[in-house]
């Protein structure tokens, strides 16, 4: 158990300190979804720990996890696309409402297909967990979010301020 949490703490300093470094100035930065992938594997990690998985739950939530969230990823892409071709439609001089309105009908649309992959893994949780485990769980989502939040926005400041000395 002791060794699980040393990995666990050695995982979690070295993902941080690669996002610290890849925000610094002369850095390039890290590529978004290659972040989204590191947040995907650390969150699998610690999930794994705290709900206390078994190899079998394991061998199922990895792989489909994985897979939701590449698609996720594509989802994502596709949308991004479409922001950036609404904004284009709306800053041109004559935008046609009917252009409009087919772009926001397609970025709608996508993000309820975002939400759908999320509910997909929830599903999935629902089905390979046991009852303490999705308590826990419940509470490990709220908290890890919340936690990566905090340690982002410290790495931030810490970085603003070497760059100001």
């Amino acid at each position: 158990m002791k060794m699980k949490k040393t990995l666990l703490f050695l995982t979690s300093f070295l993902f941080l300190s690669s996002l610290l470094l890849a925000q610094m100035p002369g850095q390039e930065p890290m590529g978004r979804q290659r972040m989204r992938e590191n947040i995907n594997r650390l969150r699998l990690l610690r999930m794994t720990e705290v709900l206390e998985l078994t190899e079998e739950q394991t061998a199922k939530i990895f792989p489909a996890s994985y897979q939701i969230e590449k698609e996720k990823i594509d989802i994502i892409k596709t949308l991004n696309r479409e922001i950036r071709e609404l904004k284009a439609l709306l800053g041109g001089a004559n935008p046609k409402e009917e252009e409009i309105a087919a772009k926001v009908k397609t970025v709608k649309e996508l993000r309820t297909n975002l939400l759908e992959k999320d509910q997909e893994f929830e599903i999935l949780l629902e089905k390979n967990l046991t009852e303490i485990q999705k308590a826990k769980y419940v509470i490990f989502s709220i908290e890890f979010y919340r936690n990566l939040g905090e340690k982002l926005n410290r790495a931030k400041v810490m970085s603003k301020e070497k760059r100001e000395f």
